[in-house]
């Protein structure tokens, strides 16, 4: 465990929207989650590896884009950035460090690089790990990672 993980809440009796709720690093991903009307999803089905940003990572976008990722109209976009985030099936920090390619569920893939003793997805580093919930696993991210536009 890195020391990042000191204030991480493990709940693995929540499912992965109550888990990421009761961690006070993941508000604005909260947010998202329920604009975007995933909630459910999340709630229900998996189990599902989840590399999540942190409010910071969400603070790093350019001023605006989360704001307009938060409209109705931008909703299919929202998804399809939360869903990047999302890889079917529980990875442990250890199963993630073995990946170079997983095909995230919004059908592209990520890549996965280490990096001394760090792991990163796409342009993010995972900054907590193996986050336990009963649906799933989290990995805290540093960035939001944007799917290439189709």
């Amino acid at each position: 465990m890195s020391n990042h993980d000191s204030n991480v809440v493990r709940a693995p009796n929540k499912n992965l929207v109550e888990t990421t709720a009761a961690n006070g690093s993941f508000s604005i991903l909260n947010r998202a989650l329920e604009a975007a009307e995933l909630t459910g999803t999340l709630k229900e089905s998996g189990p599902y590896t989840f590399f999540a940003p942190t409010d910071a990572a969400f603070k790093k976008l350019p001023d605006g884009t989360l704001e307009n990722w938060l409209k109705p109209e931008n909703k299919a976009e929202l998804i399809s950035v939360l869903k990047y985030h999302l890889m079917p099936g529980r990875a442990s920090y250890v199963d993630v460090e073995k990946l170079t390619a997983p095909t995230m569920m919004q059908g592209q893939t990520a890549s996965i690089t280490k990096e001394g003793n760090r792991v990163r997805i796409g342009s993010a580093t995972i900054t907590g790990r193996d986050i336990t919930s009963s649906n799933g696993i989290i990995h805290a991210v540093d960035t939001v990672n944007v799917p290439a536009k189709k």
